[in-house]
């Protein structure tokens, strides 16, 4: 991997991650399209860039993050649903890191469910109940879990789970901020430490690299998709990743190879 690629990808992981359209099935993308797909180091990258965009959550929401325990009580009790799955399933998980496909496919079945879901949930916007309880907490990191199939979109799962608990667009999506910032921080140190080895001949510079580009792109990621979110809705999102899935299915169809080569 050079330098130009880690910018690239901690670029779209800035853009992407707390956006609900997938940033791992984008980087997925992207390592694919300049080749690094299959690089047990561009895997272990794209993982650990996280950290750094969720960094950019404890700084914005700086006073939250230190106003009282409940409130990291509550996180646990929606991290601990991922963090079991993640465990269990985390060889099922990299093995479709590598497929373009469920990427394509998840994108496309995610897409048209963001096309409904405002008016699924409109009520939510006129009469929310947004005081997180600790079962409201675990049914969103339930619904989290979800997202570890690549191109579902941790953020988009996560909020969805907020707003089948009767919380408004702006409260389900700050809580999956602050939500990732466990799971993120889990997902790097398990990582990390499964490829210990490996880091410890490779450049670590490109993880100091990747983590801060990624961490100031998504300061300007958040507040642009909470003033989006709160005013137009889902729906360009689902948009946006129905023609993203569609385009890589055709592309796919007429003979362009774009799987992650072994």
């Amino acid at each position: 991997m050079s330098i130009l690629e880690a910018i690239i990808l901690a670029i779209i992981e800035g853009i992407t991650e707390f956006l609900p359209i997938s940033s791992t099935g984008h980087m997925v993308i992207a390592a694919s399209a300049m080749g690094i797909g299959a690089d047990a180091y561009t895997k272990v990258f794209m993982v650990c860039i996280q950290l750094g965009a969720i960094m950019s959550v404890v700084v914005m929401y700086f006073k939250r993050f230190f106003k009282n325990f409940d409130f990291y009580f509550k996180l646990l009790a929606a991290f601990i649903p991922t963090a079991i799955l993640g465990l269990l399933l985390k060889k099922q998980i990299d093995a479709l890191l590598e497929n373009v496909t469920v990427v394509a496919v998840t994108l496309l079945v995610g897409g048209v469910i963001l096309l409904f879901i405002d008016k699924w949930f409109a009520k939510n916007e006129e009469m929310p109940e947004n005081e997180m309880t600790y079962k409201k907490a675990a049914i969103i990191g339930t619904f989290q879990a979800i997202s570890m199939i690549p191109g579902m979109s941790r953020s988009a799962v996560s909020i969805i789970g907020g707003l089948t608990q009767k919380l408004d667009r702006k409260t389900a999506a700050e809580f999956s901020f602050f939500l990732a910032v466990p799971t993120m921080f889990g997902a790097t140190v398990k990582s990390m430490y499964d490829e210990r080895e490996m880091l410890m001949q490779a450049d670590l510079s490109l993880l100091a690299i990747g983590n801060v580009v990624a961490f100031v792109v998504a300061m300007i990621a958040i507040k642009f998709f909470i003033g989006v979110l709160t005013k137009y809705g889902f729906k360009a999102f689902g948009y946006y990743r129905i023609a993203l899935g569609l385009a890589i299915l055709i592309l796919m169809a007429l003979g362009y190879d774009l799987r992650i080569a072994d």
